[in-house]
C-alpha cells in the first residue's frame, strides 16, 4: 500500500517533559529524509510532568507502558509499532535523530539489527560533558569488548540505545529483561542466533534534562549487565573455571601420589587432598555448564547448539550411569581394601600416609562416580519434554534429538 508505514520510532519516557518535543520533532524529520512513511511513539512508564500532553503536541502516539522499566516501555512500545523497522532511542535529547537515514539505509539492505556507535572504536563522536570519564574509558569498553569476546558481537558500543530492527526479527528474539539490561540483551541474542548485524557512527550530544538526573546509575547497571553475560555465557560462568580447577587439581593430586619434590618442599597425602578438592569443585562445575545450556535452550533464552547435540548423541542416560557405576566400583574397591588394610591391622593404629594413598582415590572415584549418576538423571529430566503417545519415548529439547537414542 502506498501509506503503509514502513518505520516506527519508539522513544521510552518517564517524565521526560524537557526534551520529549524536540525528540519527536527530530524523529519525524529524519523519518521524512529516509523517505519513508512512519510514525512516533511515546512508551510513557507513568509520567507524571504532563509528558504525554507535550509529545502528542509535537505529533507522537502515546503507548502507556504500564509496567516500569527501560526494557518494559521498549517493549509496550515496539508490540504497538505499525511498522516494520523499529528506531529506538532515548527520549532526553543525547541522541540525533536526525539519524535516521543511516539506520533505515542498513535496514533497507537486509540487516536484522543497526547499531549506533557513540565511541571512536566504532567511529562515533562524544561530544564533550555527553558522557562520564568512567563509562567512556572504563565501562562502556570494557563490557563491550567482553560482548565481542563471549558472544562475537561486532559491535563497539553496545550500551548504545540508537538502534533499528525489523519488528519481526525482534519479536523472533523473545526478549526477557524490562530494565537496562534491555539494550544488550537484543545485542547478545542477536549475536547468539547470527543475525545480520550493522554498526553505524553517530554523535552523542550532552543530556538536554536539568531537572532530574540521568537514569542510568553507573555501578547497579554495570554490574547488572555484567551479571546478564555471566548469566547468558555458561562457558565463562561454569565450564571454563571448571577445566582449569580440573587441570590445577589434576597436576596437585599427581604430584602428591608420585612424591615430587621441588627443593625442600615434598608432596604427599595433604597435597593429595587439596588436588580432590580442586577436581571436585571443577567437575561440579563442568556439570553446571552443562545443566544451565540445557536449561536456556529449552527456554528460549540461547539458541540450540550443535556441539551439545552431538555430545548427547554420544553420551545419554545409559551410558552416563555405566560410566558413573564404574567409577563407584573402583572407588568401592579401593575403598574396601583400605578397610582390609585396617582388619589387617585388628583395627588399630595404620600408617596414615599410607593408608590414605587408597583412601583418597577411592573417595574420589565415588564421589565423582556419585555426581555422574545423579547428573545423567538430572539431564534426563531436563530432556524430558514430553512424552510421546504413540509410545515413541522422551523428547528431548529443542534441538538436541531424543532423549533415549
Amino acid at each position: 500500500m502506498l501509506n503503509e508505514i514502513e518505520v516506527s520510532v519508539v522513544l521510552p519516557c518517564l517524565n521526560e517533559s524537557e526534551t520529549v518535543e524536540i525528540c519527536v520533532r527530530k524523529a519525524l524529520e529524519g523519518i521524512a529524509a529516509s523517505g519513508a512513511v512512519g510514525e512516533v511513539l511515546v512508551a510513557d512508564n507513568g509520567s507524571t510532568d504532563g509528558s504525554q500532553a507535550v509529545a502528542i503536541a509535537a505529533g507522537a502516539r502515546i503507548v502507556p507502558a504500564l509496567e516500569r522499566g527501560y526494557g518494559a516501555a521498549l517493549m509496550a512500545g515496539i508490540a504497538a509499532a505499525r511498522g516494520r523497522f523499529v528506531i529506538m532511542g532515548d527520549a532526553d535529547d543525547s541522541y540525533d535523530f536526525r539519524d535516521i537515514p543511516k539506520f533505515v539505509a542498513k535496514l533497507r539492505e537486509g540487516y536484522d539489527l543497526v547499531q549506533g556507535c557513540r565511541l571512536p572504536a566504532g567511529g562515533g563522536t562524544v561530544l564533550p560533558g555527553a558522557m562520564p570519564w568512567l563509562h567512556r574509558w572504563i565501562g562502556n569498553p570494557v563490557l563491550s569488548a567482553l560482548a565481542r569476546r563471549w558472544f562475537r558481537a561486532p559491535i563497539h558500543d553496545v550500551y548504545c540505545g540508537l538502534r533499528g530492527f525489523t519488528r519481526e526479527f525482534q519479536e523472533r528474539l523473545r526478549q526477557r529483561c524490562t530494565g537496562m539490561e534491555f539494550a544488550t540483551e537484543m545485542v547478545v541474542k542477536a549475536s547468539l542466533v547470527g543475525a545480520r548485524i550493522a554498526e553505524v557512527p553517530i554523535t552523542l550530544h550532552p543530556d538536554g534534562r536539568t531537572q532530574h538526573a540521568p537514569h542510568l546509575k553507573t555501578w547497579r547497571d554495570g554490574w547488572r549487565t555484567l551479571r546478564f553475560f555471566l548469566l547468558l555465557s555458561p562457558r565463562w560462568l561454569f565450564l571454563v573455571p571448571g577445566v582449569l580447577l580440573i587441570s590445577l587439581g589434576t597436576v596437585t593430586y599427581v604430584a602428591g601420589f608420585l612424591q615430587f619434590s621441588v627443593g625442600r618442599a615434598t608432596f604427599d597425602v595433604s597435597t593429595m587432598l587439596f588436588g580432590s578438592l580442586f577436581i571436585t569443585l571443577g567437575f561440579q562445575s563442568v556439570l553446571f555448564a552443562v545443566f544451565t545450556k540445557v536449561f536456556a535452550i529449552n527456554e528460549d533464552l540461547l539458541p540450540a547448539d550443535s556441539r551439545l547435540v552431538r555430545t548427547f548423541r554420544a553420551i545419554n542416560l545409559e551410558r552416563g550411569l555405566i560410566v558413573s557405576g564404574l567409577s563407584i566400583l573402583l572407588g568401592l574397591l579401593l575403598l574396601g581394601d583400605a578397610v582390609f588394610d585396617w582388619r589387617a591391622a585388628d583395627f588399630g593404629r595404620l600408617d596414615t600416609a599410607r593408608a590414605l594413598r587408597k583412601v583418597i582415590p577411592g573417595t574420589l572415584l565415588a564421589l565423582l562416580g556419585a555426581q555422574g549418576g545423579f547428573a545423567s538423571f538430572f539431564l534426563g529430566i531436563l530432556g524430558m519434554q514430553k512424552r510421546v503417545a504413540s509410545g515413541q519415548g522422551i523428547v528431548s529439547p529443542k534441538g538436541l534429538g531424543r532423549a533415549d537414542d
